[in-house]
């Protein structure tokens, strides 16, 4: 269900816009709705220092891209990729129980969403598949 709050989360657009001047770079679409996502990643002493990315997609995917990209910023890049593997688990084990620093992902992350859950997941494929 759309809530005001994941509407408002999507509205944060402080970090749409790709720059090609990045350290990672990935894309995908999501095979399921069509939604697609690319980002960039800028890594600097083994620190995420920004993600921006472009979207077409659900307002779902949206929030769950904003809210990532406020998140991995200042990660250290085996806890962003530790942290995001553990949230995919999460996820496919349908658990709902989130790491501490991701707390933020309960409005999207929850029982309520199962069914857009790929599209909540799809920015978090694409950081993984840049960082891999």
């Amino acid at each position: 269900m759309i809530t005001k709050e994941i509407i408002r989360i999507a509205s944060d657009t402080r970090n749409i816009g790709l720059t090609n001047k990045f350290h990672f770079r990935s894309s995908l679409k999501n095979s399921i709705c069509g939604d697609k996502i690319k980002l960039e990643l800028i890594v600097k002493h083994l620190k995420i220092n920004s993600m921006k990315y472009e979207i077409e997609s659900c307002v779902y995917c949206e929030a769950s891209a904003s809210l990532l990209a406020k998140k991995v910023k200042n990660l250290d890049l085996n806890s962003a990729i530790k942290d995001m593997c553990r949230i995919k688990e999460i996820i496919k084990n349908n658990k709902f129980t989130l790491p501490e620093n991701f707390k933020d992902f309960k409005v999207l992350i929850n029982k309520k969403n199962i069914n857009r859950i790929k599209c909540i997941n799809l920015p978090f494929d694409a950081v993984l598949k840049a960082l891999s």
